[in-house]
């Protein structure tokens, strides 16, 4: 098992941007895929993006394509996710998530963080 903290979080005026940082302990990060998702107040978790074991791969939820980038450093244990262009809908709960192998859904992650709350005022 691994253990995941978020960190980056705020609130942002439109247009503006945040970098949302995930550290793992507990296993080396290079064992695992790893993705964003976000929860927004009354909506269900919804995937973001995520990023092969060596960074070659990466998918993003349609409506965050060109704001958001997703990165890995192996060697420091932690995930990133710039994200650039902040819109209000983006307003949400960011967590990141580890698990075997690349996927969208949420029941292909095994180990989660607590979240960083992300708001984006109009």
């Amino acid at each position: 098992q691994v253990q995941l903290v978020e960190s980056g979080g705020g609130l942002v005026q439109a247009g503006g941007s945040l970098r949302l940082s995930c550290v793992a302990s507990g296993r080396p990060l290079s064992s695992y895929i790893m993705a964003w998702f976000r929860q927004a107040p009354g909506k269900e978790r919804e995937f973001v993006a995520t990023i092969s074991r060596s960074s070659d791969l990466t998918y993003y939820v349609d409506d965050v394509q060109g704001r958001f980038t997703i990165s890995r450093d192996n060697a420091k244990n932690t995930v990133t996710l710039q994200m650039n262009s902040l819109k209000p809908e983006d307003t949400a709960v960011y967590s990141c998530a580890a698990g075997p192998g690349l996927s969208r859904r949420i029941e292909g992650y095994t180990d989660w963080g607590q979240g960083t709350q992300v708001t984006v005022s109009s």
